[in-house]
């Protein structure tokens, strides 16, 4: 009888072991079809500080909309070669007109959905100690004062491309000297630092206007002038992810409350967490975008 009982105890317990598992597949498999059911979002992540906010808003509302939400660091020009290619879906900081090259490059299959924000200032920024240059044509036979240098940012980036066609048509004898967005502020500071005379490439939302005292010169030669900041999407969206897609098409987000945005990340604090806290204070202006 003791043999028996064991054995009935036995086969019991693999019997609810069994039972057990299979709910937890059930479960599991529920969840799964779930978010197969909506799908990934893939946004391209450039490096700019500009760029942070912006997806991090929007990434958290599409992932209440009930999609999974992925990140993919990209630079701009493998940006667009990815939202042409269906690899990306979203890129939230498009500058126009900037980077209208690479649009029209790859029109036919990327969209513009919506504007961001407008009137976004960009190009030569020089600290305001700097007496008697006002505009770009002002540099000429002055370059010595700055070292014969222009710190800009990465190779690839529209505003690259444009410095130096900016640098050829003004007949300055300047350098253009690329790095990340980090490197150039941070040489850009050791000049300030010491009072010299610099130059770089600035534009807004940035804390660099909250950090330094400096200000964008006026581009002369109509190569800088203020952007509208895009979204991007490849084309295939709308048919991919429609309420995505109307969202998107709704979305605008004051420049002060990015650049506020930055500046609260730059401080350490986490940058979901600055979405976040966006998010729940302008729920009004989420609703209109959600249309609700």
């Amino acid at each position: 009888m003791r043999k028996f009982i064991l054995t009935l105890m036995a086969v019991s317990l693999v019997v609810l072991a069994a039972c057990g598992s299979n709910n937890e597949e059930g479960s599991s498999a529920e969840g799964s079809d779930k978010a197969e059911e909506k799908g990934t979002i893939t946004f391209a992540v450039t490096p700019w500080t500009s760029t942070v906010p912006p997806t991090k808003v929007a990434g958290l509302i599409i992932e209440e909309m009930g999609y999974t939400v992925e990140e993919t660091q990209a630079d701009v020009s493998s940006t667009f070669v990815g939202l042409s290619r269906g690899d990306l879906d979203v890129f939230m900081d498009s500058w126009m007109p900037a980077h209208q090259y690479q649009y029209e490059e790859y029109k036919d299959s990327i969209e513009k959905v919506s504007i961001s924000y407008k009137d976004a200032d960009s190009g030569l920024v020089i600290p305001t100690y700097v007496e008697g240059i006002e505009k770009v044509s002002d540099l000429k036979g002055r370059e010595d004062e700055f070292g014969n240098k222009i710190y800009g940012i990465e190779e690839g980036a529209s505003a690259t491309k444009m410095m130096r066609d900016l640098i050829k048509e003004a007949d300055l004898d300047l350098e253009l000297v690329t790095s990340s967005e980090g490197g150039m502020l941070a040489q850009a500071q050791r000049e300030m630092s010491q009072n010299n005379p610099v130059i770089f490439y600035g534009w807004r939302p940035h804390t660099m206007f909250n950090k330094f005292d400096i200000k964008v010169i006026e581009d002369d030669y109509g190569y800088f002038t203020p952007s509208d900041v895009h979204v991007l999407a490849n084309k295939d969206l709308k048919e991919k992810a429609p309420d995505v897609y109307k969202f998107l098409q709704n979305w605008s987000i004051p420049l002060e409350d990015v650049e506020a945005m930055i500046v609260k990340i730059e401080d350490g604090q986490d940058p979901r967490e600055v979405a976040q806290e966006w998010i729940d204070n302008n729920q009004d202006k989420v609703n209109k975008m959600l249309g609700k």
